[in-house]
């Protein structure tokens, strides 16, 4: 075998050009099919008797074709292996044409893995949130889980905000009625968002049994873009309004809430428990994204395209997977994996750098970290223990437990070289409600 590397075409890809003697290739064919000799079936021999030119006329390129084939990737395995080249994903083999009929040529060009050398992130920045979950978060949180009970009783009197109005509706683009700009029955809560503002005002102030006509613009950006940025008429009839009513914080209110005796202390206290750990929850991923931003900024490098593209097919299929369990016909909402490519380079990125912090720090999940993460999970769940066991027993489920450990020893590895400072939040800001 004789092998060439070849100057890249980028930073991470390579071509070897390899060449296996055709003599050797003769000898292998040969001797497959002097071992299918032994067993192949042929009508009018027995087994074992099918005289060799016969197997030969048929079966003789089959074997070649597997001959040509293993010889190419042993080749290819002794030349990588020989310049401690690490392959990403799979070569391109490409035939030559030599004038050398003794011998099959042949290149092969791929991509390998970049070579991480971890740097430091001593001048990084971290903010690590802090915040205390009080009574006024509570409050805040029993008023949520207040208007997501409201119910909506008859009222006789003109619509306003936070009402529930039932109308009739007729929209005309140049005179003519666009598609879904008609509608008869149709609920609408004011102030909730689900239409434009300038339709909701058209409805304010209309009682039951009353109409209006006005126009509006769609924003420019409007979903439909047959609409977009254009002035449309609308016909709004109410047949009803509803006033909406918020249920009070009793007993049934805190039963509605599961809890047994209607305690309402109670209640709090578990809201505020829940708080706590929610807030915890998302304390954690904001100094994760952090961290994880502090390692890229850190260590840029390149990444395979191949494991790239890989990765964002991965990410792709998922949410095909996600939108079929919604119920969603996806051979009628095409899912291009392109549409991940970003995040997925980011994927990779991430997955290698961090695979040599592990390496260079023994940032290894170790079994104690593993089973306190099992046993966090299986605490939301009504037999814990049946939990415990279903994760040890397939060494797969650990195995998504063993990671998030090792994200979370790189993370605290992160946050303990960097510059991190404890900085005050709102709870508004750090639960996403700040609007």
């Amino acid at each position: 075998m004789q092998t060439n590397q070849q100057p890249a075409t980028s930073s991470l890809e390579r071509r070897i050009d390899m060449a296996v003697q055709m003599a050797d290739i003769e000898k292998d064919v040969e001797q497959r099919l002097r071992k299918m000799a032994r067993t192949v079936k042929m009508s009018g021999f027995r087994p074992g008797k099918v005289p060799f030119k016969m197997v030969e006329q048929h079966y003789g390129a089959q074997a070649r074709s597997e001959a040509i084939g293993e010889a190419v990737e042993r080749a290819f395995g002794e030349a990588v292996r020989s310049q401690n080249l690490r392959v990403a994903g799979y070569p391109r083999i490409e035939p030559k044409s030599g004038e050398d009929r003794s011998k099959l040529e042949f290149s092969a060009t791929f991509e390998v893995y970049p070579d991480v050398r971890l740097n430091g992130v001593g001048d990084k920045e971290i903010e690590r949130p802090q915040i205390t979950v009080g009574d006024s978060e509570v409050d805040k949180t029993v008023e949520v889980l207040r208007k997501q009970r409201t119910t909506f009783s008859k009222a006789e009197r003109a619509a306003a905000g936070s009402d529930r109005v039932t109308i009739d509706f007729t929209g005309r683009l140049d005179g003519e009625v666009f598609q879904g700009g008609q509608a008869t029955d149709y609920p609408v809560v004011l102030g909730e968002g689900r239409m434009l503002p300038d339709f909701e005002k058209g409805i304010v102030g209309l009682s039951a049994g009353e109409g209006r006509s006005f126009d509006l613009t769609f924003p420019e950006d409007y979903q439909a873009r047959d609409l977009a940025g254009k002035q449309v008429s609308f016909e709004v009839t109410v047949k009803q309004v509803e006033a909406p009513q918020l249920p009070e914080v009793d007993a049934d209110f805190a039963k509605s809430l599961g809890i047994a005796d209607g305690d309402v202390a109670k209640m709090r206290a578990e809201i505020r428990s829940n708080l706590e750990t929610e807030v915890g929850k998302r304390v954690k991923a904001r100094v994760k994204e952090q961290a994880m931003q502090a390692l890229l900024e850190a260590n840029p490098l390149d990444v395979p395209r191949v494991l790239v593209d890989q990765e964002a097919e991965s990410m792709a299929e998922a949410a095909r997977q996600d939108l079929a369990n919604r119920g969603v016909d996806v051979k009628n909402m095409p899912v291009d994996a392109s549409w991940f490519t970003a995040q997925a380079e980011r994927r990779v990125k991430l997955g290698l750098i961090i695979a040599e912090a592990v390496k260079q720090h023994d940032l290894h999940a170790k079994p104690e970290q593993v089973r306190a993460l099992v046993d966090e999970q299986a605490q939301s769940y009504e037999q814990p223990d049946e939990v415990v066991r279903w994760y040890y027993s397939q060494p797969q489920r650990l195995a998504q437990v063993e990671a998030l450990a090792i994200e979370e020893n790189v993370v605290n590895w992160v946050a303990a070289n960097a510059k991190a400072a404890d900085k005050p939040v709102s709870f508004d800001e750090l639960m996403g409600n700040a609007a």
